[in-house]
């Protein structure tokens, strides 16, 4: 292997992955140089990168390794409305949408809603609910934004600040719709129950509690929560197989006032 030139070790590399051409650096040095080389990363990056970057702050690149590792982490794009993200090792790709780019009903009344800066957000801006009885927040995606044959998770990610009230009382439906394809409806909570409240469910369901809503906001390393809306799948590449994704979570069946919860966006990742 040592004897192949280095144009022939590029063509074989740009054949795997993103992980085994950064664990080949260590063979040889002829190996190193091929993994450095514009051939190979060209065909790890995701297609459309030109028109991604055009809408980034990060425009200048002194190869297209660096523009790879520069993708892997968290680059603001569309105005800041968006976070585009690839995992390094597979290249697999990871949208954040902001509270923004979110269809989020009544979010441009001051009494319902409150828009402001936050230090802890990943955009210039998030929304905090001030008090409705109908919560009802949807964002969409094209699956030809995504990397083709991949498992998604759509995730809202959010925050329960001290004084939230009447989030753990009814709980809100969440459903992720592909195309003209069916919906499969999940319930949950908007916020953790504590101890006390999930006894008086046992006790009040009894047998009926597989009927409940189980799930509830996990806690994230990042300090946020999230709360995972649907799964689906991209299928194969091309425009003709290009389908609109909408992702949803509503609470609008129990009249209960709610109030108390920051939204910073839904996150579309592959799964895990």
């Amino acid at each position: 292997m040592k004897m192949l030139p280095e144009e022939c070790v590029a063509n074989i590399l740009s054949f795997t992955t993103p992980a085994d051409t950064f664990s080949s650096a260590s063979v040889s040095p002829v190996f190193r140089l091929a993994g450095d080389s514009d051939f190979v990363w060209e065909k790890f990056l995701p297609s459309g990168y030109s028109r991604l970057i055009s809408t980034s702050t990060h425009r200048n690149f002194s190869s297209k390794k660096e523009l790879y590792r520069c993708l892997c982490e968290s680059v603001l794009i569309d105005n800041g409305r968006k976070i585009f993200k690839i995992e390094k090792l597979s290249g697999k790709i990871t949208y954040v949408l902001s509270a923004r780019d979110l269809s989020i009903t009544w979010s441009d009344q001051r009494h319902y809603w409150s828009w402001s800066n936050r230090s802890d957000s990943r955009f210039s801006e998030a929304v905090q609910l001030i008090m409705t009885d109908w919560l009802e927040i949807t964002g969409k995606i094209q699956t030809g934004a995504l990397s083709p044959n991949t498992s998604y998770g759509a995730y809202l990610l959010m925050k329960v600040t001290e004084r939230a009230y009447g989030l753990d009382l009814v709980p809100a439906e969440t459903w992720v719709k592909v195309g003209n394809g069916g919906k499969k409806i999940h319930t949950s909570y908007l916020s953790c129950l504590d101890d006390k409240k999930q006894l008086m469910k046992r006790l009040f369901y009894g047998h009926r509690e597989q009927r409940m809503a189980k799930k509830e906001p996990r806690v994230r390393g990042d300090g946020w929560m999230e709360i995972e809306l649907g799964e689906f799948e991209t299928g194969r590449e091309g425009e003709e197989h290009d389908k609109e994704v909408v992702m949803s979570l509503t609470e609008v069946k129990g009249y209960q006032l709610k109030g108390g919860i920051v939204i910073d966006g839904i996150e579309v990742r592959p799964k895990r």
